[in-house]
C-alpha cells in the first residue's frame, strides 16, 4: 500500500504508538516518515534527503541498501525462512554465524547465545549471571552494579539496570537487586582542579566503598558500556577501567561489557573492549551485528562461565531460557554477510583513520563557540554539549528545549542527529567518508547558527 503524505501522517497519529517519543510532540507536529535509504542517506515521504549522522539508531554501520546484506537476507528467506533453536534444534547458518562471532571475539569466548535486541541480550546476561552463581552454590551473590546514565535496555530488569531517571519514575522502576555508582562524566562530575586520573581514583574508591557496604558475597557483576551512549555520550576518563577492573577481580565480580553500540567497529577497533583495554567475562552485542538490517543480538560467554553451566547441566536439567527468534536463520545470514562486508571493506580501519578528523573538524568549527561546553567521545561516537554559559558550565533552562531546537534546525538542513537533553550526538555509518564528515560539520554548524539568536533573548 502506498499512502499519500497527508493520509500517512493522519494514520500514524491515529494508530502508531512510538517508542521513546513525546506523545504531545507527535500529536502536535506529526511524524517524520522515511521511505527510502541508500548509502549514508535517507529520504522522507516529501522527497527530502538527509545525511544520516546517527546510522539509524547507532546501528546501520554499513549504510543503507548494502547489496550483499540484502541479498543474503533474501536468499536465506527463500531457502529456510525460519526454524528455532529449542530442544537441540539448529540450522546450518546459525552454526556458522556462532563460529564467526567467536573467531572475532576480543578475548577467548566459549559460546554465543543469540537473541533479537540489546535489551533482551542484557536480560539474558542477567539471568546467566544469577544461574551461574546458583550453580556455584552462591545464592546470595546476585546484586548487579551499573552506572548512573548508563543505558542497558528497556525491559523491566534492563531498564532498572539502566541509570536514566526518565526511564524509571512512572514505570515504578528500578525493580530488583540493582545498584548504581556515579557516572564517569569528567566534564560534569569531577571536582574543580581534579585530573582525569584523580577523578578515576575517586570513582574507584566509591565502588570499593559500595562493595564494602553491601558485602562482596552479595555482588555478582558490574555492567558498563565502553563509551556511554544514550546517557549523554560519555567516554571514560583516563585511568578509569584501569582503576575499576582490579577491584572487580579482587571481589569475584563479573565484568559485563555492553557492546550493543560499540561492537563491530564503532570505536575504531572491532570491539570497544579493545579500545579501552579490558578483558570482559561477558559481552553483549546487537545493532552492528547485522548493520540493523535484521533484529539480532548476541551474548558472548567466557569459558569460566560456560564450564560451570556445562558441568552443572546434569543436575540442573533443562536450561529454561530463550526466545522464539533466538538464532533466527535470516538474522544469522544477515550477520554473516555483515561481518564479511566489514572485513572486505576494511571498515574498522576506516573508522580508526577518520575518527580523529571527525572530532577535530567539529572542534575547529565549534570548539570555541560561546554555547558549546564540551565536544567529547571516541571513534565514530561524538557528543556536543550545549550550555547557557561556557565559563560556569551552566545549562540552559529545560523549558527552552535547546537540544530539540538544534535537532529540528539540523533536520531542516538535511542532517539527522540525536538530542540527549542538550547534548547533540553523532554516530554515523562506519562507511562515512571525509566528504561526508565535512558535510555533517557544515550543516550542524549552520543549525547552531540558525537557532542561537533564540538563546540570547
Amino acid at each position: 500500500m502506498t499512502l499519500d503524505i497527508q493520509t500517512a501522517g493522519q494514520i500514524d497519529r491515529a494508530s502508531f504508538f512510538h517508542p521513546f517519543t513525546s506523545v504531545a510532540d507527535l500529536m502536535r507536529d506529526g511524524p517524520t516518515i522515511m521511505v527510502e535509504g541508500q548509502g549514508v542517506r535517507v529520504t522522507d515521504i516529501h522527497g527530502r534527503e538527509y545525511l544520516d549522522g546517527m546510522a539509524g539508531l547507532w546501528c546501520v554501520n554499513m549504510g543503507y541498501g548494502h547489496p550483499a546484506i540484502t541479498e543474503a537476507i533474501a536468499a536465506q528467506s527463500r531457502k529456510l525462512s525460519y526454524f528455532h533453536a529449542f530442544n537441540s534444534m539448529s540450522t546450518d547458518v546459525a552454526i556458522e554465524c556462532a563460529e564467526e562471532v567467536l573467531k572475532r571475539a576480543p578475548v577467548p569466548m566459549a559460546r554465543v547465545f543469540f537473541g533479537v535486541s540489546g535489551s533482551d541480550a542484557n536480560e539474558t546476561q542477567l539471568k546467566l549471571i544469577w544461574y551461574y552463581n546458583n550453580l556455584r552454590g552462591l545464592p546470595k551473590k546476585k546484586k548487579i552494579i551499573a552506572r548512573k546514565y548508563g543505558y542497558h535496555g528497556s525491559g523491566v530488569a534492563t531498564a532498572s539496570l539502566t541509570g536514566l531517571p526518565s526511564m524509571h519514575g512512572l514505570f515504578d522502576l528500578p525493580q530488583g537487586p540493582f545498584l548504581h555508582v556515579s557516572s564517569p562524566h569528567y566534564y560534569r562530575n569531577a571536582p574543580d582542579g581534579v585530573s582525569e586520573r584523580e577523578f578515576s581514583r575517586q570513582l574507584a574508591a566509591e565502588l570499593e566503598a559500595l562493595i564494602a557496604r553491601e558485602g562482596a558475597d552479595t555482588i555478582a557483576a558490574f555492567f558498563a558500556e565502553p563509551v556511554m551512549g544514550a546517557g549523554g555520550l560519555i567516554a571514560p576518563p583516563e585511568g578509569y577501567f584501569e582503576a575499576i577492573v582490579p577491584i572487580l577481580r579482587a571481589h569475584d565480580i563479573l565484568l559485563v561489557m555492553d557492546e550493543v553500540v560499540s561492537g563491530f567497529g564503532r570505536l575504531g577497533t572491532y570491539w570497544g573492549s579493545q579500545a579501552i583495554g579490558v578483558e570482559p567475562d561477558l559481552i553483549t552485542a546487537a545493532k552492528g551485528i547485522t548493520s540493523g538490517y535484521f533484529p539480532m543480538s548476541a551474548c558472548l560467554v567466557s569459558p569460566k562461565i560456560w564450564d560451570v553451566i556445562e558441568k552443572g547441566s546434569e543436575t540442573a536439567g533443562l536450561f529454561g531460557h530463550g526466545y522464539t527468534y533466538s538464532a533466527h536463520p535470516v538474522g544469522a545470514a544477515a550477520a554473516l554477510a555483515t561481518m564479511k562486508a566489514i572485513d572486505e571493506q576494511k571498515v574498522v580501519a576506516n573508522v580508526a583513520e577518520l575518527a580523529p578528523y571527525l572530532h577535530e573538524s567539529l572542534k575547529r568549527a565549534l570548539g570555541d563557540h560561546a554555547h558549546v561546553g564540551e565536544i567529547r567521545g571516541r571513534g565514530f561516537m561524538v557528543g556536543i554539549e550545549l550550555v547557557a554559559d561556557r565559563a560556569t558550565k551552566a545549562p540552559f533552562k529545560p523549558e527552552l528545549r535547546t537540544g530539540r531546537q538544534v535537532l529540528k534546525a539540523a533536520a531542516e538542513r538535511g542532517l539527522i542527529t540525536r538530542a540527549l537533553g542538550d547534548t547533540l550526538v553523532f554516530a554515523p555509518p562506519l562507511v562515512f567518508t571525509r566528504k561526508d564528515i565535512d558535510e555533517l560539520v557544515s550543516k550542524f554548524s549552520a543549525a547552531i547558527e540558525a537557532v542561537e539568536p533564540s538563546w540570547l533573548t
